[in-house]
C-alpha cells in the first residue's frame, strides 16, 4: 500500500526533513510545487531544508507547454473549466438556500423532540446538494477523459516519458502547497499517479487537500462572498475519509460550536482533521495514524485529539 503522510505548514517550522527520515526515506525526493504558478522554480529553501537532492517536476511550466503544443486541448480545456465554472454557480446557488436553515435549526435550543428530527433533515439536505455536485464534477471530469484521452495526446505523452525518467531515481514524492485547483488540474492531466508506483507522498496545505476524495474550500470570514465552505473540485483520492484543514485556526471560527457542529455532520463520516504546525497523518490505505499535536472537529462543536471519540 501507499504510504500518504500528511503535515502542518512548512514556512515557518518546516518538518519534511523529519518527517522523511522517520519513514526511512533514503535519496532524493521528487517534489511537486505546481500550486506556486510561476515561483514553481523557487525551491532553493525547499532543498536546503532537506539537505539532499530534489527533483522538481515542473508540472506548471509542463502544463503550459502542452498548451502551446496542443490548441485542440487547450480550447478543450477551456470548455472545460467553463462548464465547471457553471456547475459551481448553480451548487453554490442552492448551497445558500440549503445551508441557512441547517445554521438556524442547529443554533435553536427550543422546539422540543421535533428539533433533532428537523435537524437531521435540513443536515441530509446540505449532505445530499453537496454529494450531488460531486457526481456531476465526477461525470464531467469523466466525459473530458473518454472523448480527449489526453494521456495519448503527442505533447502530454512527451512529457509524460520525461516525468518517468526525471521520478525514476526519487525515493519519496512531495506535494507543496499554493493553489489548489492549478494543482489538481496539472497532477490530474499527466496523470502523475500511474507514474509514482509505490512511492510514499508527502503533502501538506493545497498539496493535502488535492490529494483527497474532495477538495473543500473553506473560510468562515473571507473578505468578501458569504463565507459558505463549499465542495470546489473532485480530489484524487490518494488517501480517503479525511477532509485536510490547513490553516484552519485563521479560517474558521473555532469558538463558534454551531458552525463548527454543522462542518463535522455536513461531511460526516470523513473526518475534520486541522493541518496546523507539528501536525501530522499517515494513511496506510486502509487507515490513519495521528500525531499527537494533531486535533480535529467534533461534532459537538469543540476540538479533540484525532483518534479520540465525540
Amino acid at each position: 500500500m501507499q504510504h500518504v503522510v500528511l503535515i502542518g505548514p512548512q514556512r515557518f517550522e518546516p518538518t519534511l526533513k523529519a518527517t522523511l527520515e522517520s519513514i526511512d526515506v533514503r535519496g532524493p525526493v521528487a517534489v511537486v510545487t505546481a500550486g506556486w504558478q510561476e515561483r514553481e522554480g523557487e525551491d532553493d529553501e525547499l532543498r536546503e531544508h532537506l539537505q539532499r537532492d530534489t527533483l522538481n517536476l515542473r508540472l506548471y511550466e509542463r502544463y503550459e507547454h502542452v498548451l502551446q503544443r496542443d490548441p485542440e486541448l487547450r480550447a478543450a480545456l477551456r470548455l472545460r473549466q467553463e462548464q465547471f465554472q457553471q456547475l459551481q454557480a448553480l451548487y453554490r446557488l442552492r448551497l445558500d438556500h440549503a445551508l441557512a436553515p441547517a445554521r438556524e435549526l442547529l443554533g435553536r435550543t427550543d422546539g422540543g423532540s421535533f428539533l433533532v428530527e428537523h435537524q437531521r433533515a435540513a443536515i441530509r439536505v446540505l449532505k445530499t446538494v453537496d454529494r450531488q455536485h460531486v457526481a456531476r464534477l465526477r461525470t464531467l471530469h469523466q466525459a473530458f477523459q473518454n472523448e480527449w484521452k489526453p494521456g495519448e495526446r503527442p505533447a502530454v505523452a512527451r512529457h509524460r516519458r520525461e516525468l518517468a525518467r526525471v521520478l525514476e531515481p526519487a525515493a519519496a514524492l512531495a506535494i507543496a502547497g499554493g493553489h489548489v485547483a492549478v494543482l489538481v488540474n496539472r497532477l490530474r492531466l499527466f496523470d502523475l499517479r500511474s507514474l509514482l508506483g509505490e512511492r510514499p507522498i508527502i503533502a501538506w496545505s493545497a498539496g493535502a487537500m488535492a490529494l483527497a476524495e474532495r477538495v473543500v474550500l473553506f473560510h468562515d470570514s473571507p473578505p468578501q462572498g458569504p463565507g459558505n465552505s463549499e465542495v470546489l473540485d473532485t480530489g484524487l483520492a490518494y488517501h480517503r475519509k479525511l477532509v485536510p484543514l490547513p490553516g484552519a485556526r485563521y479560517r474558521l471560527r473555532l469558538n463558534d460550536r454551531v458552525r463548527v457542529s454543522l462542518f463535522v455532520r455536513r461531511f460526516s463520516p470523513a473526518s475534520c482533521a486541522l493541518l496546523d504546525e507539528g501536525a501530522r497523518l499517515d494513511w496506510d490505505g486502509r487507515s490513519w495514524t495521528a500525531g499527537r499535536e494533531t486535533r480535529r472537529l467534533s461534532w459537538r462543536g469543540d476540538l479533540r485529539r484525532m483518534g479520540g471519540g465525540g
